[in-house]
This record gives structure tokens, sequence and C-alpha cells, in this order.
């Protein structure tokens, strides 16, 4: 595959996905399918879904006509995609159960790992099940990390554009393909999400972007040093995982439901700090350069896996803990609240 084959696809991508996102925004509006104003939303009137469509149709389109399936594991990764994007439109449309939406998740994540797709993490039969965990773990922290105009459009463009010159570095055409045409329908959709949004991704859109990162990021790492899958698992999802795991720590510290809704992600308090929606995805956006940029330097050998991976714990765990210092709960507010899944934000 040539640099024409890589630009067309991300053209394609693009395209597909700018052109395609108003027209499904209008379906939405005319269907009702919105998402209503009210609790701790700060948009004041009804924003359509169906963006998450575009980018799925932006990214599967381009990669599947320019690679014809032929590469087993990334058509197994393309498939299995477009099974989470269904299932995120159906949760949108009428909330799921979590244990439905993680079942579903699970048996997508294991269609992946039977098609040869393995972190080795441990170099045994293990290495299945860790696999399947972590792909639907980050998964749902994609879900999450889209809780703002234009955080995960972004975080999403920039992560798939230096993975994707991972899987370049590697040799691993279609997956790099299937990257650079999610990079660019992110993008494409951006131009409709960036702030004021006019429509949002759902669902449909954050599942499918977390469970093509996590699964590209798994099958590079597949048959790899232990110290290079930490890395290369790691780097390509750091502000999610940072995101999931301030979250964590913060509802865990404060006694709060860990799955339940609430404005106390990083973006949430970068805004309380003062910077305004668009500088925080930029922010945002920027942190996964920097770190995608380190998984890149790895995969060329020009650090070492275990100065990688030291790196990206060490500046993880340090993230993690440094927004907790930023205040995000009322001390009026009530500790219990029903517990969700999944956040009907912004």
């Amino acid at each position: 595959m040539n640099s024409a084959g890589v630009i067309i696809t991300g053209a394609a991508g693009c395209l597909l996905a700018a052109g395609t996102t108003p027209l499904l925004g209008r379906l939405a509006l005319r269907w009702g399918f919105t998402d209503q104003p009210g609790g701790h939303k700060v948009h004041e009137r009804p924003i359509p879904y169906l963006g998450g469509i575009a980018v799925m149709l932006g990214t599967i389109v381009p990669s599947a006509v320019l690679t014809g399936l032929a590469d087993e594991r990334t058509t197994a990764i393309m498939i299995a995609a477009m099974a989470v994007a269904l299932l995120g439109l159906i949760d949108d449309l009428s909330s799921l159960s979590p244990l439905i939406r993680l079942a579903v998740e699970g048996v997508a994540a294991v269609g992946v790992v039977v098609s040869g797709v393995q972190a080795t993490v441990t170099g045994s039969w293990l290495d299945g099940p860790i696999t399947v965990l972590w792909i639907v773990v980050i998964t749902n922290s994609f879900n999450l990390l889209d809780n703002m105009d234009g955080a995960l459009g972004t975080v999403a463009a920039v992560s798939a554009a230096f993975l994707a010159g991972m899987a370049f570095v590697h040799l691993q055409l279609a997956i790099g393909l299937l990257l650079v045409a999610l990079a660019h329908a992110s993008l494409g959709f951006l131009l409709h999400n960036w702030a004021p949004a006019k429509v949002f991704m759902g669902d449909a859109g954050s599942l499918f972007i977390g469970f093509v990162i996590a699964c590209s990021a798994a099958l590079l790492v597949t048959g790899q040093s232990t110290g290079t899958v930490i890395a290369g698992l790691l780097l390509p999802t750091f502000v999610a995982t940072v995101d999931t795991g301030v979250v964590i720590l913060s509802r865990k510290r404060a006694g709060r439901p860990l799955l339940q809704g609430g404005t106390d992600h990083v973006s949430h308090r970068l805004l309380r700090l003062g910077l305004s929606t668009r500088l925080t995805a930029a922010i945002l956006a920027a942190v996964a350069a920097v770190t995608g940029a380190l998984g890149l330097a790895m995969a060329l050998g020009w650090i070492s896996p275990l100065i990688a991976t030291v790196a990206a714990i060490g500046a993880a765990l340090i993230l993690i803990n440094l927004p907790q210092r930023v205040r995000v709960y009322s001390p009026s507010e009530p500790r219990n609240h029903p517990t969700i899944i999944y956040e009907r934000r912004r």
C-alpha cells in the first residue's frame, strides 16, 4: 500500500463523515432522537444524535474498499466494532442494562481475540481473557470520555493517527488504514461537534471508537515482550485511561457510586479551573499527542520499551492524583444517586 492509498483512505473517511453527519443529524431531529437538556447537562436545546454512525461509516467504508477485507484480524475488528456500534445505537434509543451492554461487548471482544489478537502479557492462556477484559474496559473508558463538545473527537483523531503510524512501522498495513480512516472520520465529525456542538455522536460512536482503538492497540502488541505490551496498550489509550482513573478514585474517596453520572471528569475539572470548552478539548488532544508520539518513538526503536513503560505508568499515576485537588462535589449534594452506566452528559 503506497502513500496514495493512505491519502485516499483519509480523505474519503473525512469527507464521508463530514457529509453524512448533518444528514443524520436532521434525521435524528425529525425522529426526535435527541439529547434533551436538563440535569447536569449544559446545552439549552435538544441536540441530535447519530453522529457516531457517520464516524463508523467514514471509518469502515474506505478501509474495507481499499483492503478488500483480506486481513483476517482487521476484518474481525471491523465486524465486531460495527456490532458494538449497533449496541450503542440501541442503547441511545432505549437505555440497556449494564449487564447486556457488557455481555455484548465481551462477545465482540472474544471474536476479535479468537481471530488472533492477543496482548501477550503473561505468555500463557490467561492472555486471552486479559485481552478481552482490557478491550471491554477501554471501550467503556472512551465511552465515558465523550462528556464535552469536541473532547472525544479530538482525542480519537490524534490517538488513531499516532496508532496508525505505529501500525505502518510494524508493517500492519490493513489495521493502519483502518486507523487512518478513523482519525480522519473523527476530524470530519468534529466539524459539526466542535463547541458549540450541533450533533452528538452518542454511544454508537463512542463505543465504536473505543473498541477500534483498544483492539488495534492489542493487535499491534500481539507477540511482543511484556514491557512493549504494557506501553503499547497504555500510551494510545492514555487520556481515556487516566480520565477513568480520576473518576473512580474521586468517587471512591467521596463515597459515591462508581457508575454514577456526573461532572467529575478531567474535562469538567479543567472547566472549573476557568478553561474554555475548546481549550479543554485541545489540551486533551495535546496529551494524547504526547503519549501517542512516545508510543511511535518506541515502535521506531528510538526509546526502549522499559523507558516508555515507566514514563507511561508514572505519568498516569501523577495525572490521576493531581486533578483530585479540584473540587467537583458540593457538600450539600447527596452521595447516593441512581446508578447508570452511561453519562447523558454535557
